[in-house]
């Protein structure tokens, strides 16, 4: 993409707009909007809320607005513009003419950092569509040869097809090949998932708002290096680990991307694969900032994705998927918080308050976690001759071996007590 240099100097604008209803207070949304530039290394000159009382349709502020914030990009010597709300092509193009100076979006910005941060092929396919997708109605700013005209000799009936419907045209067909392209990675992962639903080993999912500290409890418990920095959008691809439960042999750790509010429409659409890992977990962690001021709002944003997604279906609009909250940062918190949280905490069994960074409290999650998913698991005692050899390895396989000796019967055998849930019983019985 590369619509944004590293380094550069930048003034973050967040507009206020009067009348339009807003998830976090503008003061939040400003902070939101810093963190995500300086997750790719943009330097913020200057950050300030703006008032809009009417939206202008020309650029999007007033004029007198407009002349403030050229000054300020004066004054603080910044070469970009960031407004971290939605710019019409023309509202983009206007802003652009009148300071001088590069302005993107916040869908912009959130590509920017979206291409700089997707690893993995699938990642790749879904930052180009959504890339594309964005650029369709911006063709008139960002590409140089429009005026030409391309076809069509005069004798044809018309001049023929001018170069920017050529142009959308082809980004039309890379669209239509990339969305192909995604298909078929969506059903290889599809296939994956299946495969893993036959396997014994449960799977559990991270998610939370973006910078909420996911990655870092996920390297705090598998030892991974996945890059985990106090930046927004540090994990963009679904990484999976195996790790162990002091009840289950196995079980598939899961970091998904982050959440965010206001996530451009494209985005939403683009990205939604990403989570659709989170639809097969058994167990969800939702990992959440409890030193953010707008951990409440944060929080709710996650359970909105989370039911679009079809998890929070249950009966009276439970999740048919358990989750439970890691209540993280807890070493950032100052005493009167920690004292009051602490008491919330103790009364949910379904809350866990932790620290990834230092592993505070990451035991009584696991324990929380794999109490869960042993729910409903007995001890069973068999005894198994040595000619059903596969069986004994079966259950060193899929169960947890409490013990194992040799059989007492007159046939070579194994006695094997093995702690089993209602599925994997099912399954042994089959064998």
């Amino acid at each position: 993409m590369g619509e944004v240099s590293r380094g550069a100097r930048a003034l973050v604008v967040c507009p206020d707009i009067r009348g339009q209803n807003y998830d976090l207070d503008a003061d939040e949304r400003l902070a939101e909007a810093c963190g995500l530039a300086l997750a790719i290394g943009i330097v913020i000159a200057e950050s300030f809320v703006l008032p809009v009382r009417s939206v202008k349709p020309n650029t999007l502020f007033g004029s007198g607005q407009v002349e403030n914030i050229a000054t300020q990009c004066e004054l603080h010597e910044a070469e970009l513009v960031i407004v971290d709300g939605a710019l019409s092509p023309i509202q983009q193009r206007n802003l652009e003419d009148r300071l001088k100076r590069k302005v993107i979006d916040r869908t912009g910005l959130i590509l920017e950092i979206f291409g700089e941060r997707a690893a993995t092929a699938e990642g790749r396919l879904q930052v180009e569509l959504a890339h594309l997708d964005y650029q369709q109605s911006r063709l008139v700013r960002s590409w140089t040869h429009l005026e030409r005209q391309r076809g069509g000799f005069g004798f044809l009936g018309g001049p023929g097809e001018t170069q920017i419907e050529a142009d959308r045209r082809m980004i039309r067909q890379r669209m239509g090949r990339l969305r192909r392209e995604l298909e078929q990675v969506r059903k290889t992962r599809t296939l994956h998932r299946e495969r893993r639903g036959r396997a014994p080993w449960p799977v559990i999912a991270l998610v939370g708002y973006t910078n909420a500290g996911k990655s870092t409890l996920f390297n705090r418990l598998t030892g991974a290096e996945v890059m985990a920095e106090d930046l927004l959008f540090a994990t963009l691809d679904p990484t999976m680990r195996a790790i162990r439960l002091p009840g289950v042999e196995k079980a598939i750790l899961s970091d998904t991307v982050g959440f965010i509010s206001d996530l451009p429409t494209q985005l939403v659409a683009a990205f939604r694969a990403t989570l659709e890992e989170v639809t097969g977990a058994d167990v969800i962690v939702h990992v959440r900032d409890m030193a953010n001021p707008a951990a409440q709002a944060q929080k709710q944003q996650v359970l909105a994705v989370l039911k679009d997604l079809g998890i929070m279906d249950g009966p009276e609009g439970e999740g048919r998927i358990p989750i439970v909250e890691a209540w993280n940062k807890w070493d950032l918190l100052d005493d009167e918080l920690r004292t009051e949280l602490t008491g919330l905490a103790e009364s949910d069994e379904d809350v866990v308050a932790i620290s990834a960074i230092e592993g505070k409290g990451v035991d009584d999650l696991l324990a929380r976690v794999d109490a869960i998913l042993t729910e409903g698991s007995k001890v069973y005692r068999f005894e198994i001759p040595m000619s059903e050899g596969h069986k004994i390895a079966w259950l060193h396989q899929h169960g947890h071996v409490l013990s194992e000796s040799d059989a007492t019967g007159d046939e070579p055998g194994r006695l094997i007590e093995v702690r089993l849930s209602p599925k994997e019983f099912g399954q042994f019985e089959t064998l």
